[in-house]
């Protein structure tokens, strides 16, 4: 079947009802899921799934749907969807050609309460800061002296392996710890991990037969991972631009981990299969007590990059 074009005219079985206002991409098959039509009235617009499009022309789209169908498919909701301006997905032009319009893409539904506009007017806001710190920087770097304080390395407990129920499924640990930033008083913040029970299969892929140390800026062993243990952590902070990511299940791809930010996706194993990720996922130190409780050093490491640099 031809793909839908914008402002193309839309027609049911019994009469013509509207226009293709906008089209609706999956981000992970990379194929349109809906065409929304709207008649330029008071009604809203609606979302109508490729499966109730019968036949697609140049200038039609025929629907196998009666008109008076149309009130029981869903109405747009702007705010459950980004454009195709506001991330990036790769590959998006080779499958989906338009020449006008909207393209959305559906925001994931645990991810629907950030406040994306906010967060990116606050970023602009803060580069403008950002660029003035030169000037400042001796002061601050007085101010600050706290923040050069070694890495915490202390052990956290996050919750045990009785949640994990199936093998190579990831699952989030919320956890709570105390920081200090500066002369800041002491605060407790809310962070979060995934924890995996890997397959051999997939220990092998993570470890590559070897087991995984961990140490510091001047080389003093902190941890090793072991390559025989099937418990495996990643930081909860994608290493694209540091966004929060989640566990997702897709018929093309599988069970992969999804950042709705710029649409990074990762498989188990935490490879990068698209997106613009610029590493894999990073995986922390963790052990396991006997009565199954987790323990990890909470590590983060800077965004961005293709080497993994720590931060906190």
């Amino acid at each position: 079947m031809n793909q839908p074009k914008l402002k193309s005219k839309v027609a049911c079985t019994d009469r013509e009802i509207g226009e293709v206002t906008r089209v609706i991409v999956d981000p992970l098959s990379l194929e349109i899921s809906h065409i929304v039509v709207g008649n330029g009235a008071t009604s809203p617009e609606r979302q109508v799934p490729m499966a109730r499009v019968q036949e697609v022309t140049d200038a039609l789209v025929r629907l196998r749907i009666h008109s008076a169908e149309m009130d029981q498919l869903p109405a747009l909701k702007r705010d459950d969807f980004v454009t195709i301006h506001d991330v990036e997905i790769a590959h998006l032009e080779e499958k989906v050609h338009v020449e006008s319009g909207e393209v959305l893409v559906p925001v994931p539904e645990l991810e629907k309460d950030v406040k994306r506009r906010t967060f990116f007017a606050n970023f602009t806001q803060a580069i403008g800061l950002v660029i003035g710190l030169p000037l400042a920087f001796p002061v601050l770097k007085y101010l600050m002296k706290p923040m050069y304080a070694p890495l915490d390395n202390a052990w956290l407990k996050v919750g045990n392996v009785g949640k994990i129920k199936a093998d190579d499924v990831g699952v989030q640990f919320k956890y709570k710890k105390k920081v200090k930033e500066a002369f800041m008083p002491e605060a407790e913040v809310e962070k979060n991990v995934w924890i995996l029970k890997a397959k051999p299969e997939t220990l092998d892929k993570i470890y590559h037969g070897k087991d995984m140390e961990f140490r510091d800026a001047s080389g003093r062993h902190i941890w090793t991972n072991k390559k025989d243990v099937p418990f495996v952590v990643y930081s909860g902070k994608c290493p694209h631009l540091g966004c929060g990511f989640k566990w997702r299940s897709h018929k093309v791809l599988g069970q992969v981990f999804l950042c709705p930010c710029h649409l990074s996706i990762y498989d188990q194993t935490g490879k990068v299969l698209d997106g613009p990720a610029p590493r894999a996922l990073d995986p922390l130190p963790i052990k396991i007590s006997a009565s199954g409780d987790i323990q990890i050093i909470d590590m983060e490491f800077k965004a961005g990059t293709k080497t993994q640099t720590r931060i906190v």
